[in-house]
């Protein structure tokens, strides 16, 4: 089995498939505990000095790596087989760890992000799973490309079979599971 993830601040749509791509679940994911901010490099209220944001990104962080860790036990769980990969949305290597850098422009506006990728590639590690990163704006169309005459059954064929909700989220994560294979 291999999982696509298409992610948000705090939850993410997953979708596990077979790997003659059948979808075999779709369902969200909560990647944040309840009550913990959702973006803490994009925090709301008074400006914070640069410690205490590191303290509330590690907060978040660690929140973040509990609920990820409970939800991929979920779905591993409820999943008849093993999984073997997850695929995400790509960020850059060259990403700074450091928070002061990652206030500033150009990284604050994707910092938030990154951290939820980061989590669940770790959670995905200390499973086992191989992490394998795509590029959201292509990765539909390289998964039709592969899948040649059946891309249009592979990738919308699930909304008739499973009914709603199958949206650009679920057809990007089930391409990243088609181009891991």
């Amino acid at each position: 089995m291999r999982v696509g993830i298409a992610h948000h601040f705090g939850w993410a749509v997953a979708v596990t498939a077979s790997n003659d791509h059948e979808v075999v679940d779709r369902r969200t994911i909560e990647l944040i505990e309840p009550g913990v901010a959702t973006a803490p490099i994009h925090h709301e209220g008074r400006p914070l000095e640069d410690a205490a944001v590191e303290a509330l990104v590690a907060e978040v962080r660690a929140s973040a790596t509990r609920a990820t860790s409970a939800s991929l036990d979920d779905l591993a769980t409820d999943v008849a087989r093993p999984i073997v990969s997850m695929s995400l949305r790509a960020w850059p290597a060259d990403f700074p760890d450091d928070i002061t850098v990652q206030r500033r422009v150009p990284y604050e506006a994707q910092a938030d992000s990154v951290m939820y990728r980061q989590v669940l590639a770790d959670c995905a590690r200390e499973r086992g799973w191989d992490v394998l990163l795509f590029d959201a704006k292509d990765v539909e169309r390289l998964a039709a490309d592969k899948l040649g005459r059946r891309a249009d059954e592979v990738l919308h064929g699930p909304r008739a079979v499973l009914g709603p909700p199958w949206a650009k989220d679920h057809r990007m994560a089930l391409a990243a599971t088609i181009m891991a294979g």
